[in-house]
């Protein structure tokens, strides 16, 4: 038998002939690259060893990197883009009625706008702390403190039961 049964041809003679194939052309785009003058290096490109003096320029990004370690900026810096972005890492449901106001030893402070938005928050807490930390590097956060709405109760009046808070009772 030669491998070939009713036109059909084995795996292993399909994939030598590929292989032979690719070396071929491989073969011929080197030849070709020569003829322009165009070979691949042989060894990798070397960096040369000098240094840059203090003085010297260097790139923009690199300089600001530096800048911002040397002050000791980096986290804050990273805290505000965080916060700058609460619409995107929390999603626009939670964050139409939560926002970030501090970030301070590893606690960051979220305030609701209502009660129910702030049991939530607490009860997602967990999970916040773990998305925050993906953003801003693991162990940066280490609590969510929530804070619900902060209005002082309505004075009693006409139409008010004694110690009621009105419609914050239910919903603020």
């Amino acid at each position: 038998m030669s491998g070939e049964t009713s036109g059909v041809q084995s795996p292993d003679i399909v994939a030598a002939r590929g292989a032979a194939l690719a070396r071929e052309k491989l073969a011929q785009a080197k030849a070709d690259a020569a003829k322009r003058g165009q070979l691949p290096r042989r060894e990798p490109r070397r960096r040369s060893a000098a240094r840059r003096d203090a003085g010297d320029p260097q790139l923009f990004g690199r300089a600001i990197r530096d800048l911002l370690a040397d002050r000791g900026w980096e986290e804050p810096l990273a805290v505000g883009g965080v916060f700058g972005r609460w619409h995107e890492i929390v999603g626009p449901d939670l964050a139409a009625h939560t926002k970030p106001e501090t970030f301070s030893e590893g606690e960051v402070l979220v305030v609701a706008d209502s009660t129910a938005w702030a049991t939530q928050v607490r009860l997602l807490a967990s999970t916040l702390v773990r998305r925050l930390n993906e953003e801003l590097g693991d162990g940066t956060v280490q609590r969510v403190k929530v804070r619900g709405p902060q209005n002082g109760p309505r004075p009693s009046g006409g139409l008010r039961v004694t110690g009621s808070k009105g419609p914050r009772d239910t919903y603020g």
